[in-house]
């Protein structure tokens, strides 16, 4: 099976949402999350229409495209790979699986964001942005023209998705779909995929016909590592948690990062620790929330959760990071 990756490669759409909120904060406006919400995977010249006309904006499509261009280029310096991506890329590249890159942005856009992800820009053997088919998404052509520069079918394409018109678009071409939405409080509206994670680190390969990965040690996974400062425990809103960790870090703990983690912990009372910890959404009526919790107050940490974990941080591969 052929593989065609899309908007999941970069936290690129927290930077957007930045970039947003600085642009329209020079003509005294703020955005509207629910309208924005609406724009997401939309094509340039759609989305920027919208903009002006939501906001009153006293300029032209163009006008605002230039304005806002070099700010992208400033906050897209500190977008990274979404947790599992290198993982992925290198996993499926190695296996000589053909990838594609099919996303709404313009071609010179796509071309500034895959910058990031150094090396591995290269194992795409096909990169097709929004400005170099005649429909965008929701309209199937660029996954299409993807399969068909592929040299495939549609249909033996699996395409990953982040936004619902992505979805739409992968689905009407006739491929397979993965979606990882990039807003947790629309997962319900993704039921046409074939298949909803919270990230890519919860990707099986082998459910598609595709390599499995081999890179468990004892039941765990070494990721790239965070580093939280969040008050585990305490509900936190995901605009105030910090993650830094080298090459890995986030201005704020990714919206697709949900499941049991475990590392360590530096406490100055008590030194370094091991830990771990729960970290998902609080979806109830009225709330939109990220929560942490640590192993005394998870009632989904089991006992097998809890002995994989503290046994994986006895093993070079991840004790290491105690000294960090």
């Amino acid at each position: 099976m052929e593989f065609v990756k899309c908007g999941v490669s970069l936290g690129a759409e927290r930077a957007t949402r930045d970039v947003l909120k600085e642009f329209l904060g020079t003509y005294g406006k703020v955005p509207d999350a629910a309208k924005e919400e609406k724009r997401l995977g939309q094509m340039h010249r759609e989305s920027t229409t919208g903009i002006i006309a939501d906001y009153g904006l006293p300029i032209t499509v163009e006008e605002y495209s230039e304005a806002i261009y070099p700010l992208y280029i400033k906050r897209w310096q500190r977008a990274r790979p979404l947790p599992g991506v290198n993982r992925l890329l290198k996993h499926l590249h190695k296996n000589g699986v053909p990838l594609a890159l099919a996303s709404n942005s313009i071609r010179r856009n796509i071309d500034h964001k895959i910058l990031k992800l150094g090396e591995l820009k290269d194992c795409f053997s096909v990169v097709l942005g929004g400005d170099q088919v005649p429909h965008g998404k929701p309209c199937p052509d660029i996954f299409l023209e993807a399969a068909k520069r592929l040299g495939v079918n549609p249909s033996s394409c699996l395409v990953i998705e982040d936004s619902l018109v992505g979805v739409q678009a992968a689905k009407a071409s006739g491929a397979k779909v993965v979606a990882v939405p990039s807003l947790q409080s629309q997962r319900h509206c993704y039921s046409i995929a074939d298949l909803i994670l919270y990230s890519l680190l919860d990707f099986h390969p082998e459910l598609w016909g595709l390599p499995p990965f081999e890179d468990r040690i004892q039941g765990a996974l070494a990721m790239e590592p965070l580093l939280s400062n969040a008050q585990i425990g305490d509900a936190v809103q995901n605009s105030t948690l910090t993650l830094i960790a080298g090459e890995c870090t986030y201005d704020s703990i990714p919206d697709q990062i949900s499941g049991i983690f475990f590392g360590w912990t530096k406490s100055e009372t008590y030194g370094v620790f091991k830990a771990v910890v729960s970290t998902g959404w609080d979806l109830s009526p009225g709330k939109f929330e990220r929560v942490m919790e640590n192993i005394s107050q998870a009632m989904n940490i089991t006992d097998e959760d809890q002995a994989t974990a503290r046994d994986a941080l006895d093993l070079p591969a991840f004790s290491e990071y105690a000294k960090t």
